[in-house]
């Protein structure tokens, strides 16, 4: 049995040393809310942190993720969806369909922490993730209010 360190727990898992991480983590240990959008790290739907590092986790085979490493999933993010993002994306009515928000989430949480004031600029550059619904104004909107709260 191998293991990773996900959402502050130890966990074990059993899967091939080339298996994407998103695979272990939906499948292995049921966390589910990391989303499958394109399978070649483009879109964003899989992003979670490794060690505060916002990374695509369709591509990155589970091997390469050592044990001593934090994985953090949207379901780790905050007890009870409580992060400043989660409560902005609620007041703000950000998601549409909604498929690739924990993605948008983690690449969010991952910018604020590196700049709790961002630019608009600064958000154009690190928000990657594609949205098919377009939200990307209130995902934007969001970012702002979330880093005006400073609690991010």
């Amino acid at each position: 049995m191998a293991h990773l360190n996900v959402n502050g727990k130890d966990r074990e898992f059993n899967a091939e040393p080339d298996t994407p991480l998103l695979w272990v983590l939906r499948e292995q240990l049921g966390l589910t809310g990391t989303k499958y959008g394109c399978g070649i790290a483009q879109c964003g739907a899989c992003t979670v942190h490794i060690d505060g590092q916002p990374i695509r986790s369709c591509m990155r085979p589970v091997s390469t993720v050592f044990g001593i490493q934090k994985v953090v999933t949207i379901e780790g993010l905050a007890p009870a969806a409580s992060h400043p993002l989660q409560k902005a994306w609620v007041e703000l009515d950000v998601p549409q369909c909604g498929f690739c928000q924990s993605g948008m989430l983690m690449t969010a949480a991952a910018l604020l922490k590196k700049k709790p004031s961002p630019t608009d600029d600064d958000i154009d550059d690190a928000m990657t993730n594609i949205c098919r619904c377009g939200t990307y104004n209130r995902v934007r909107a969001a970012i702002h209010l979330a880093a005006k709260s400073g609690k991010a």
